[in-house]
Order: C-alpha cells, then structure tokens, then sequence
C-alpha cells in the first residue's frame, strides 16, 4: 500500500507515524512544501523571546531522522498542487519540476495560512507572521539587529504570544484588536484581567479599532488606524486569524464548508480514498453542534493517529472526537485558560444556560503563596450540564480547566463536581477545591436554592442594592444608590431592609460573592426575595472595564 500525505506537523507527521506502526510494508511518503515536517510552532514566539535559545530545539524531527526511525519518506520542498481523485494521483512541484504519484491512500493535512485583510501596504517587507520556523528565525534576527518599536496586528493566543516575546526582549509593544476586548474568546469579566496585566507589562493596547493601512518608510512603517492613531513600527506581527488552505483539494472535487473540507467521523472526505486531519477541516463543536474549523495541535494529533488507524482496519477504527477546544496562554504573570463554549456560542447555538463565578485561592489560604484564581462556569439551566469554563490566574490555572475539560468530554454536570476526589495537600489546593466549589455553587443554582445576578445586569430594573461588605471597603469603592449593610448585622436589621425595599427584589453584593451568599440565604429565609451578584464586584468591576455598565 502506497499512502500519500501532504503537509507535515501535526496531523500530517501523526499520521505518518500511526500509518508505520499499523502496517511495517506500506511505503509511506510526505510531501511538506517547507523546510521543516516536524516542528514546535507553538514554541515559535518563545525562541523570539529568548526562552528557546536554540533554534534546533524546535525541529521535533528531521526527514533523515523519520527515515531512521520510521521509514517514512519525507520530501521538504515539495508542494501539492492537484490532486485527480479518479486516477488516484497527486501532482507534485519540486524546484520547478511537476511530477505525478499514485496513491492508495491520500491524507491532506494542509493547514491553514494567515489572513492578510486587504489594506494598502499590507504586503510590507516589514510586516511578518509568526507560523514557520524561518518567521521566528527572522523576526529574532530583526530584534537582534537593533529592532526597537513592534506592533501586533491581532490579540489571539499568537499574537499575544508574540507581544509578550518581542516585549521581554525590551521593544515598544502596540497591540491592535478590532473585537471589544485581546483574546476575543475569553468573557469580558476574564478578558479584562489580561487587558491589565499586558498594561502593567508597559504594552500599549488598541481594542475596538482595525489597521486601515501601512505606510513604509525607509527606516520604519507606520501602522494607520481607524481612529487615526498612527504607530511606527520597526516589525509589523500579522495575527488577525487564519483560514484553510484547500484551494487545491477543493479544486478536486471536496466538499467543502466556508473553505475547509467536510470529513466524516474517521476523516473520510468527500472522495473515495482520500482522508483530511487538522486546521483545514470543518469540526462539529462538542457542546453547541455548531460547524468550524478548530486551529489547535491537540485536535489535530488525535485525529492525524485515528485517520491512521482507520486506513489500517476501518473495522477497528474509534472516531475521532468532535472538539472541546481547549486551550491556554501565558501574559506575563498570568495564566488564561478556557474549554468548551462561551457566551458568544451558546447564543448563537440558542443553549439555555446559568455562569457561575468564584474567585478561590489557588491552594490552601494559610500556606504561604496562595494565588487567586478568576474562575467561570456555564452549565446548561435545566440539568447543570457542563458547557464551558474559563479561568485567568498566577497559578493553578491549568489544573483546574484541564479536569473541566475532562468533565465536559464526560458529559458531567456541575453538581458532579462535587464529588470529584481531587488531590489535596496545601501546597497543592484545597480541601474543597475551586473545582468542588464551582460544583456546589452549580448545584445550587440548577436546583433552585440560588437565585443569581450578573454584572450586565447591574443598573437595570427596579431592586434594591444590598452591599455586604464591611465600611471600609465601601468607602474605598463605593456602590452608587446601595444600603450599606454588612453581612454580620444583617440578621438584626431585616426590618430596615424590608422597608428599603419596598416590596422589590433585593440584589445583593460584596467583593466575591461569598459573603452576599450568607446574606442571601438570610434574605430567604426570612421570605425576603433575594438574589446574589454571581462573582461579586470583583466580577462587576472586570466586565465594566470592557463595557460600560448602566449606572444604578
């Protein structure tokens, strides 16, 4: 049997290595279009900032190294250019040549390549993307050449990446992002964490506002927003998204959807013997059902090992698992991670849903070194469902999503998290850890025993404000129109609160929303109607900073 890949990396080489180890007499063959089949491009933006010293570091594999070790045939530098599903064959483009291969299998792993919005100047020798070894490799030797001022087109995962790199190796930094808020997949009450820390980082950020031109010059460009801002600009970062790279396969005959091809639950794409892995597919998202292409290595491993194992016995073959999208990225001294589906998809997916927020120490809090940790969860409002969580923090962040994204995969709801026995020693977390806790404020809120507000519900409808907190917090940030009461005097002034209210519902608040809690039950048990501010003001105060709240 002759397999054909195309493209290496992730999906591509996992393929490879899967397809050997299923069957020792295929012949095998890679056609990668650039130098490098196996390497780590999520390394990429650490090499720029140094932390990678060595640019070997990177290359996973070497076509001489695949050859040793697995017997594949790796050909760098040579680039599918059609594909003819009836004839089974692929034309190949090598140093100008065109030569043609037959195939009993063929896997596409093409990825994806960087958007370029069509702006004057965008095709600026300055402006570089960060997706190759040679992008790293080039923009590490412009900052060792006396690069001094960046600025980065686009605040996704790699473009902050980036912007964190090229600042600690001393640059001026700009990022611009046209959505609201940097990392447009984070909630705006997680997103605004970050937006601080980047400043505290002294990286200057434009959200809300697009690129409309780059103006070279014979020392520097100059980066032209809508607004009218003007930057200048030693290297340009491009990070404004990326789309498929199918033209060619689509071309052929697949099927494809917004220009990724269309697979089926073991890869299969719309022609016989032809199967896709990786960024240039369409994924059918876990939690909402909603079609798109998911950009991640994890994914597009798992898939490239079970495209494998499907061309070596289809009767044996698992699925390949429809995507959670997890994912995680280091700003400075902070942490952001998220999995399964935000606001933004569970809308548009038509998904009833409640957010719990909490605001735990990242281990026990008398053990020196304790981290707080913004943590949010959505679950569907009829069973507790688990949709989605995200967490920002200095520590234990990772932890904490990875087994949300393990409950998610499970099918798990909130209240399940209870039960979880997770690893405790106070060092390491809590008796009741942020993930138990999240599942116990979940459970109280499918059931019915918490009625909860949210921040962008703050200013709206006729209610009482309640702050718990003590006097001096409130002095130091004070809430507009709210009864100052604390939580400890509540119990002996309910008549005085019944009266502020009037009838109406109290909403009631403090800093995390813990000390509300115990007010709240007060509230209801003594008949009051009552809800608690989910996360409290340091919630509140997070969203307000990317979108203006009402004032009350």
């Amino acid at each position: 049997m002759r397999i054909l890949i195309v493209g290496g990396v992730a999906g591509g080489m996992s393929a490879a290595a899967r397809a050997r180890r299923r069957d020792e007499n295929a012949e095998i063959i890679v056609f990668e279009r650039g130098d490098h089949p196996s390497f780590a491009n999520c390394g990429l933006p650490y090499y720029v900032s140094g932390e990678i010293d060595d640019e070997s570091s990177l290359l996973v594999q070497t076509p001489d190294s695949l050859k040793d070790a697995l017997d594949i045939d790796v050909r760098i530098r040579h680039e599918v250019i059609a594909v003819d599903a009836a004839a089974q064959t692929v034309d190949v483009r090598h140093d100008g040549t065109v030569t043609t291969w037959t195939y009993d299998a063929l896997v596409l792993a093409p990825g994806a390549s960087a958007v370029r919005p069509p702006i004057p100047g965008i095709d600026s020798p300055r402006i570089q993307t960060l997706r190759t070894v040679g992008d790293a490799a080039r923009m590490r030797d412009e900052v060792e050449a006396g690069a001094t001022r960046a600025v980065v087109l686009g605040a996704g995962f790699i473009g902050l990446e980036a912007a964190e790199g090229l600042r600690m190796r001393g640059l001026t930094v700009d990022v611009v992002e046209s959505a609201p808020h940097v990392l447009p997949p984070l909630e705006n009450e997680q997103a605004s964490l970050i937006q601080d820390e980047l400043r505290a980082m002294g990286i200057t950020l434009h959200t809300g506002v697009a690129a409309t031109a780059v103006e070279s010059g014979p020392e520097h460009d100059t980066v032209v927003l809508a607004d009218g801002t003007r930057i200048d600009a030693d290297i340009v970062v491009l990070s404004v998204g990326v789309r498929p790279d199918t033209a060619v396969f689509e071309a052929a005959g697949i099927a494809c959807e917004r220009g990724a091809m269309i697979v089926d639950e073991h890869g299969r794409t719309s022609l016989e013997n032809v199967w896709a892995v990786g960024d240039a597919t369409v994924s059918t998202d876990s939690v909402t059902g909603l079609r798109r292409p998911v950009a991640l290595a994890g994914p597009a491993n798992r898939a490239g090992r079970l495209v494998a194992d499907h061309i070596a016995d289809p009767t044996t073959a698992r699925p390949i698992p429809q995507p959670v999208g997890t994912a995680i990225v280091r700003v400075g001294g902070l942490t952001a991670a998220l999995t399964g589906a935000n606001r933004a998809a569970l809308d548009q997916a038509g998904i009833d849903y409640r957010t719990v927020h909490l605001h735990p120490g990242s281990h026990a809090g008398y053990f020196p070194g304790a981290e707080q940790i913004h943590l949010l969860m959505h679950v569907r409002a009829d069973d507790g469902l688990i949709l989605g969580a995200q967490a920002v923090g200095a520590d234990g962040v990772d932890k904490r999503i990875d087994v949300l994204a393990t409950a998610i995969r499970n099918r798990m709801t909130g209240p399940d998290l209870i039960d979880l026995d997770l690893a405790y020693a106070p060092p390491f977390g809590s008796a009741k850890d942020p993930v138990n806790l999240a599942g116990m404020i979940a459970e109280n809120v499918v059931n019915g025993s918490l009625n909860l507000w949210y921040a962008d519900e703050y200013g709206t409808g006729d209610h009482l404000i309640l702050d718990v907190r003590g006097p001096a917090e409130q002095d130091a940030d004070p809430v507009p129109g709210a009864l100052c009461i604390p939580h400890v005097q509540v119990r002996d002034r309910l008549d005085e609160i019944r009266d502020a209210a009037a009838g109406r519902e109290v909403r009631v608040l403090c800093a995390s929303g813990m000390r509300s809690y115990l007010a709240y039950r007060i509230l209801r048990a003594a008949g009051i109607p009552a809800a608690n501010l989910s996360g409290g003001l340091l919630t509140l105060r997070a969203a307000e900073s990317i979108r203006p709240l009402q004032t009350v």
